[in-house]
């Protein structure tokens, strides 16, 4: 591979500067050479829309898919969660690199925990996945909440709160950790209480599928950086996410984890949830398997869960689908 700088295409907001910024640290140690960032607008981020009405799947993606088709960058970065689940012959998920904090969390007024917030709190999130699962547990609890929808980058929606006009927001944990601002967090969210988006704490770092010398020696590079368990976890979610035929925006939750005997792990587990965003109707399953050792495995597992879902009438519950 040549010595010349590699360019890393990300969105333009701070969380994707800060963690397109890691990423370009442990590209550079792995390649030998300089990474620069080339920042991208995507419709996401200038439509003021809320994401369920403009399609939620790849509104942060598409942007930055045709600035690495066209040669304008040599790889991106993603958050995972916002990839849509068909994968374009094209380009090639390079590096899953190890996961990070999965689960939501809280920012509430006076450091309220989520139980403990006042009749008629009013909470504020983007994601009807969220809304769905808060007001489920909310209904089954005897807690008395509003869901609020918002848009905004993670300033915008912590000073939803900061000004009085909410008395809390959800986050994603992954997210304020890489932006060094976990000690904002007034709860975190057992995935008990809200499974995360499928994919959610993880990066996908994604680049042309190899017609050339360099891409293919990109690639190779890349996948150094790439985690097989993680990999393996979201492979199963997005599995049953697109088995349900549901894009990203979609009330669907699911979280995969290893279970593990002592220091010897053993098997994955595979969650689902999905449900009404008013928390009426909820369908929630989990299987339990071997660790996939293949990609196909990995599908098999999500598939397998959202059969099962499905069964129960998943498909009813989610209002807005992919096709």
């Amino acid at each position: 591979m040549s010595t010349k700088a590699l360019r890393l295409g990300t969105r333009r907001s701070k969380l994707a500067m800060a963690q397109s910024g890691q990423v370009a640290d442990a590209v550079s140690q792995v390649t030998g050479r300089p990474v620069e960032l080339v920042e991208i607008t995507t419709y996401g981020d200038t439509s003021r829309e809320h994401l369920a009405q403009i399609g939620g799947t790849g509104v942060f993606v598409t942007a930055l898919r045709d600035a690495l088709l066209r040669g304008e960058v040599d790889f991106a970065v993603h958050s995972l969660k916002d990839l849509p689940t068909a994968q374009p012959a094209e380009l090639v998920l390079a590096a899953i690199p190890e996961r990070e904090d999965p689960r939501d969390v809280i920012v509430a007024r006076d450091a309220l925990k989520f139980t403990d917030l006042p009749r008629g709190a009013r909470i504020g999130t983007g994601s009807p996945r969220r809304m769905a699962q808060l007001n489920a547990y909310a209904r089954s609890h005897g807690l008395d909440i509003e869901t609020v929808p918002i848009r905004g980058n993670i300033d915008t929606r912590i000073g939803f709160v900061r000004d009085g006009e909410l008395d809390a927001v959800v986050l994603a944990a992954a997210g304020l950790n890489r932006i060094g601002r976990i000690d904002e967090v007034t709860d975190f969210l057992s995935v008990d209480t809200v499974l995360p988006a499928p994919g959610q704490g993880a990066l996908a770092i994604e680049c042309r599928a190899g017609n050339t010398a360099e891409d293919t020696a990109l690639i190779a590079a890349l996948g150094e950086l790439d985690d097989p368990f993680t990999r393996a976890a979201v492979t199963a979610e997005r599995s049953l996410l697109a088995a349900l035929e549901a894009g990203c925006s979609a009330p669907v939750g699911a979280l995969a984890d290893l279970l593990a005997d002592g220091q010897i792990v053993k098997e994955m587990r595979l969650r689902g949830v999905v449900g009404t965003t008013d928390g009426s109707r909820t369908v929630q399953l989990s299987t339990t398997g071997p660790v996939p050792g293949t990609y196909e495995q990995a599908m098999a597992l999500g598939r397998e869960l959202a059969t099962e879902m499905l069964a129960q009438g998943a498909a009813g519950l989610m209002g807005e689908r992919a096709h």
